[in-house]
C-alpha cells in the first residue's frame, strides 16, 4: 500500500482514464451496430462520413490499447515504482482525444470538442505528474 502514499495523484488519474477509455470501448464492441449508425448520423455531413466504421475501429483499438498499457503501468507503479507502460498508456490516450476532437470538429460539434477539452486536461495532468 506504500504505492498509495507515493502515488496518489497518478494512480487516480490514471484508473480515471481507465474507466473512461475501457468502459468507452467495451460500449463500443457490445453495441457496435448501434455506434456505427449514431456516429453515421453524426457525421453526415462532414468528410468523415464515408469512413465512419474504419475510424471508429481506429478510435476503438486505441482506447482499449491505451486501457491496457495503462492498467499495466498501475502495475508497473506499484511493483517496481516506474512509470514506462504508464506515460505510454497516456500518451495514447492523449492521441486519442486528439482523433476525437479532429472528428467533432469536422463534425462542427463545437460543443462536443469543447467537453473533450475536460479529458484532454486531466491527461495532461496526468503526463506530468508522471515526468515531474
Amino acid at each position: 500500500m506504500d504505492f498509495i502514499t507515493k502515488y496518489p495523484a497518478e494512480v487516480l488519474i490514471l484508473l480515471f482514464l481507465i474507466i473512461t477509455f475501457l468502459l468507452s470501448g467495451i460500449e463500443k464492441i457490445t453495441d457496435w451496430k448501434g455506434n456505427v449508425s449514431f456516429i453515421k448520423e453524426h457525421f453526415k455531413e462532414s468528410p468523415l462520413k464515408n469512413s465512419v466504421p474504419l475510424l471508429l475501429v481506429i478510435v476503438l483499438v486505441t482506447e482499449l490499447v491505451a486501457s491496457f498499457l495503462m492498467i499495466y503501468g498501475i502495475y508497473e507503479i506499484i511493483s517496481a515504482g516506474k512509470i514506462f507502460f504508464a506515460l505510454v498508456g497516456i500518451e495514447l490516450s492523449a492521441l486519442t482525444l486528439l482523433f476525437l476532437l479532429i472528428g467533432q470538429r469536422l463534425a462542427k460539434d463545437y460543443q462536443g470538442a469543447m467537453s473533450l477539452g475536460v479529458y484532454f486536461i486531466i491527461t495532461i495532468l496526468g503526463l506530468m505528474v508522471l515526468t515531474y
